[in-house]
């Protein structure tokens, strides 16, 4: 029984030693082995600092000022050791003499206004064209059939006018007219009823509102 009891506590102790064994064994290993991540981030952090105090030792306080470049310093003689100085003297005489050298050009000549004779009222003034307001016809007879106005058209046709039958109602009965026309002006209606006056043919000249 004691042996029993001693056995048990030796590999209980055993076990505990192995356990802290590979425990710190983990712990080394844990601190010697670079981490991926926890070692990116100082380093990211480190490159921001640099670059940071990189852009802050090039900052120009005063190129925002009105977007003028920054002066730039003057060349330095090498023989003196001293920078040139500006002559304002020698700048005038060389400015006038490139202005007497250089020929004057004659300024364009302004050409005057080109203005038309005014027209006299009589030119102007154009007279208004009286137009007339009616439609002329010449008829050549009323009759009673269609076949006596056919009769009456084929006579103007041998005379050489042209002419045409229309029918109409008057005092309740139905006549057929025959006329030559329309004309716009009264008198080629009249040159019309003359030349049928002449060839016998009674004619009468109708006037009819356009």
């Amino acid at each position: 029984m004691k042996k029993q009891r001693g056995g048990t506590l030796l590999g209980f102790i055993m076990g505990a030693l192995i356990g802290l064994g590979a425990a710190l064994a983990v712990a080394v290993y844990i601190t010697k082995v670079p981490m991926p991540f926890m070692n990116k981030t100082p380093a990211r952090a480190a490159e921001n600092e640099a670059a940071e105090a990189q852009k802050n030792r090039d900052w120009d306080p005063n190129s925002g000022l009105a977007n003028k470049p920054a002066a730039k310093p003057a060349p330095v003689d090498a023989a003196a050791g001293t920078a040139p100085t500006a002559d304002p003297l020698g700048d005038l005489v060389n400015a006038k003499s490139e202005a007497a050298v250089r020929p004057a050009v004659p300024a364009p000549a302004t050409q005057a206004p080109l203005t038309l004779p005014a027209l006299s009222p009589a030119v102007t003034a154009m007279p208004a064209a009286s137009a007339d307001p009616f439609n002329y016809f010449v008829q050549a007879g009323a009759f009673r059939t269609p076949e006596d106005a056919e009769q009456q058209r084929a006579k103007l046709v041998l005379m050489g006018l042209m002419a045409r039958v229309s029918e109409r109602e008057q005092s309740g009965r139905v006549v057929y007219r025959v006329r030559l026309g329309p004309f716009d002006k009264k008198d080629d209606a009249d040159k019309v009823k003359i030349k049928l006056d002449s060839g016998g043919i009674e004619a009468a000249l109708v006037r009819v509102q356009k």
